[in-house]
């Protein structure tokens, strides 16, 4: 008895992870995820991590949009995994990066001459999203929508949707955008969703943060950074006046400015010029060099793209549940800082070192 007993609590942590889907962060379930993820990588950098023990693959798309590609895996107790690529070595990965202009987070994208792609990432007419990473979402949606059909068809109802890097930044609006469908009866009211962005960037503003994390609250989808790491941090993020809800005290500053006196006046456009210029000279060159020029290049790569309308913001924040993986002496001893070597701190054995050192629930 005594044996069966000890067998059965070495089994209990692979079991208790084994069931379905629950909400909350998971140490065990993230590891297994990170493992899942790094099967993107080379053959070296693939041999020279953990396989993972409860999911095995069942497809792997082909290339598409701005070299984008996903892999889908099934575990045996009815779970799924969308897993998305992070930046490649191809420079037009690296496109869909620095292609970071702002778009409205409902409306429509051109992406070729016969292909539209409509889409609504949040409600609020306020939000925005970076378009390089949307344009990817758009036609990596193209192909994954049919599996996710047959794999519910065949019975699998819990999904996770995970990204690492740029797959990461990707989770997010497809997160938000498969569960805008699902909102609408495009997809399964059944179908329960949990992400897992790795080493995300911030993909959109204020308020498409807000819509995201309302939208998966209680436990729902995390995005899990190391403190060390400086992919997190971007895209750069400027702030205008114009960043604020309607009711603010920026709104009516010009016209209490007029009221004063004609020195006060003087004085105080001044100082509010001084302050709210910069700043929207920064957005509006942000526009310009990564929104309509970046957008030639695009064009150039994906045939019959149309740039669309850019929302006059580059606030880019930080979104959704943030795990953080702390650092310490110990880390910094095994993965020191380099000026040669920008992602010391990013890949994914750092970030699997880490996380086996995050405490059990």
């Amino acid at each position: 008895m005594k044996r069966f007993l000890a067998i059965g609590f070495l089994l209990l942590p692979g079991l208790l992870f084994a069931q379905k889907l629950k909400p909350g962060f998971d140490k065990a379930e993230y590891i297994e995820l990170l493992k899942v993820s790094a099967r993107f990588g080379d053959s070296a950098y693939v041999s020279a991590f953990p396989v993972p023990q409860q999911f095995k693959p069942v497809y792997r798309s082909p290339v598409m949009g701005l070299d984008n590609r996903w892999d889908l895996w099934t575990n045996n107790q009815g779970v799924a995994v969308i897993s998305l690529r992070g930046t490649t070595a191809n420079s037009v990965s690296w496109l869909a990066n620095f292609y970071a202009a702002m778009v409205p987070a409902k409306g429509e994208l051109q992406l070729s001459d016969t292909e539209r792609f409509q889409y609504e990432l949040a409600s609020n007419p306020q939000a925005a999203v970076h378009v390089g990473w949307l344009i990817s979402t758009a036609f990596l949606t193209k192909d994954i929508l049919p599996k996710l059909d047959s794999t519910y068809k065949a019975g699998t109802k819990d999904l996770i949707i995970l990204g690492h890097s740029q797959g990461g930044a990707i989770a997010y609006l497809l997160t938000a955008h498969l569960k805008n469908l699902q909102s609408r009866a495009r997809i399964p009211a059944d179908i329960r969703f949990k992400t897992y962005c790795s080493a995300g960037p911030k993909p959109g503003n204020l308020y498409f943060a807000y819509d995201y994390e309302a939208l998966t609250q209680n436990g729902w989808a995390y995005n899990v950074v190391n403190a060390a790491d400086w992919v997190p941090e971007v895209p750069l993020s400027v702030q205008t006046v114009n960043d604020f809800n309607p009711t603010n005290p920026f709104a009516g500053a010009p016209a209490l400015i007029k009221k004063q006196k004609l020195l006060t006046r003087i004085a105080l456009r001044h100082v509010y010029n001084s302050l709210s210029k910069p700043a929207l000279k920064a957005q509006k060159n942000y526009q310009k060099y990564l929104g309509n020029m970046a957008s030639k290049t695009i064009s150039k790569n994906l045939n019959g793209y149309v740039s669309p309308e850019y929302y006059n913001s580059n606030h880019y924040v930080r979104t959704g549940t943030t795990i953080v993986l702390q650092t310490d002496s110990t880390y910094f001893a095994k993965y020191p800082n380099s000026k040669e070597k920008i992602f010391t701190h990013h890949f994914h054995p750092p970030y699997l070192y880490l996380a086996e050192k995050l405490p059990e629930k």
